[in-house]
Formats: C-alpha cells, sequence, structure tokens
C-alpha cells in the first residue's frame, strides 16, 4: 500500500485539478509520446520508480520502445529534433545549472523554433502536470505499476 491514503479522497478537488492537466496536455498540439518521454525523463531525474514505470508503460502501451534510451537521449538517436528539445527542456526545469539560468534563451528558441506557441505552451503544461504529482508521487510513495484505484489506502 501507499504510505499516504487515497489523496482524490482527502482532498476531492484533485480530480478537477488533475482532469483539467490532462485535458490540457491532451489538446492535439504535442504527441502523446513527446509528452510521455519527457514525463518519463521528469522520473528518472528525480529518481521515483512509479513515475518511470507509469511513463514507461504508457510509451509500451503506445508501442514506442524509445524508453530504453530516455536516460541517455543525449548520444541516442532514437529521438527528432522536437523530442530532444522537449527532453532538453525538462532537464532544464528540474536540474541546476550552477553556470547560468536553467532554460537560456537559445534553449528556448529552440524549442520555439519547432513548436508553435500554443505546443510550447502545451509542453510546458507536461512538465508542470508531472511537477505537481511529483510531491504526491515521492511523499505518498504509491507502489509501482499499481493502478491509484488499487493502491491507496483509505
Amino acid at each position: 500500500m501507499s504510505r499516504l491514503p487515497n489523496p482524490a479522497k482527502l482532498v476531492p478537488e484533485l480530480g478537477k485539478i488533475a482532469a483539467s492537466l490532462f485535458a490540457a496536455t491532451g489538446n492535439g498540439s504535442v504527441p502523446q509520446t513527446t509528452i510521455s518521454l519527457l514525463q518519463l525523463r521528469a522520473g528518472q531525474i528525480v529518481g521515483n520508480t512509479y513515475l518511470t514505470t507509469m511513463h514507461t508503460n504508457a510509451l509500451v502501451d503506445a508501442d514506442d520502445n524509445r524508453h530504453t534510451a530516455v536516460a541517455t537521449w543525449r548520444d541516442s538517436p532514437d529521438f527528432t529534433a522536437p523530442e530532444r528539445v522537449a527532453l532538453a527542456l525538462v532537464e532544464a526545469v528540474l536540474t541546476p545549472n550552477p553556470t547560468g539560468e536553467r532554460v537560456p534563451d537559445a534553449l528556448y528558441d529552440e524549442a520555439s523554433s519547432h513548436y508553435d506557441d500554443k505546443a510550447l505552451t502545451t509542453l510546458i503544461l507536461a512538465i508542470s502536470q508531472v511537477c505537481f504529482f511529483l510531491p504526491l508521487a515521492l511523499i505518498g510513495k504509491p507502489l509501482p505499476g499499481v493502478s491509484p484505484a488499487r493502491q491507496w489506502r483509505d
């Protein structure tokens, strides 16, 4: 069982927030596989097995086996330029840059060369979505591979 009781039962508004985030990121302007790749990378960066399992399974279900190369995406030939930008953005947001800002102008410019304003905003919201759920995953410690309905203690 998870360490935390079901957060959706404790704070019913969570369901509305989650639904809104899923609707916003699922608007079609960014491929779902790109979103899954960047969210998998976020799970890897923070070292959370629940998130890495969930996003790996989403990619496998989509018949996309590139999850095996996400951790080493920089030297993998398996990713498109827009996917590389998405992975670079999530890394920039989640890791400190001791020599400057996390998202420098050059990275933003590269991202905007691959994504229009709506898609770039959607990509930012996909990063926000995974960041919103990070504390629940890290503190609540849900069980990897177990559906949320079956694991939260009531």
